[in-house]
């Protein structure tokens, strides 16, 4: 596959993950997952080193996913999302109009806490597009979070009902479009960037 790549170096792979593919391997025991694609080439071209994801995006997010080039790397990123120091921002869709712009949604997941930012970055007819910060890293969070304020993801199928809804779409729009962090060997400041994918904006263009 062609996966778009956005940042590298000796330590850091940086890519842009296409919706519809798994992270890493789950439960069920579905194989082909970025992680396995990407040491498999990375093993075609005779490249020494093992990747490992730094973190997880759901199977239908689309966007910017961290891979460490040897365990070491890993522990380190894995330390600075422990301790909050690594900046997400999240492009989301969601159904109907906020009651405010901008807020903070505290809701526990399975009986932990959990903090979600969120700004209105345009209010469409029937649908907002929202700028999502998730502070901590729950799975599913962000999803979780909208459905509890009664405004799903435009897509949402798995904590809400699509027949609910007369906006569709093929997926949950979600796109993690934005990182900032401290390289973890280098110590240099990192921002990058994943523009939107070309389904959620072909989305945007229609709606």
């Amino acid at each position: 596959m062609n996966i778009p790549i956005v940042f590298e170096d000796d330590w850091l792979l940086v890519v842009d993950k296409p919706a519809g593919l798994l992270s890493v391997p789950v439960p069920s025991g579905q194989r082909r997952t970025l992680t396995g694609i990407l040491n498999q080439e990375a093993l075609e071209r005779g490249l020494s080193y093992q990747l490992y994801p730094c973190h997880r995006l759901d199977r239908e997010t689309s966007g910017l996913l961290i891979y460490a080039k040897g365990k070491s790397i890993e522990e380190r990123m894995a330390d600075a999302f422990k301790r909050r120091e690594v900046n997400k921002k999240y492009t989301a869709f969601v159904h109907g109009k906020l009651t405010y712009p901008q807020g903070r949604i505290t809701r526990p997941i399975e009986g932990k806490s959990a903090l979600t930012k969120y700004k209105v970055l345009e209010q469409r007819s029937n649908y907002s597009v929202v700028e999502v910060s998730p502070v901590t890293g729950r799975t599913n969070q962000i999803r979780i979070h909208f459905k509890y304020l009664h405004h799903p993801l435009v897509g949402e199928d798995k904590f809400a009902f699509r027949k609910d809804f007369a906006l569709r779409s093929k997926r949950a729009c979600l796109h993690a479009g934005f990182l900032e962090f401290k390289h973890p060997a280098t110590a240099k400041t990192l921002t990058l960037r994943a523009p939107l994918p070309a389904d959620m904006q072909r989305f945007l263009d229609e709606h």
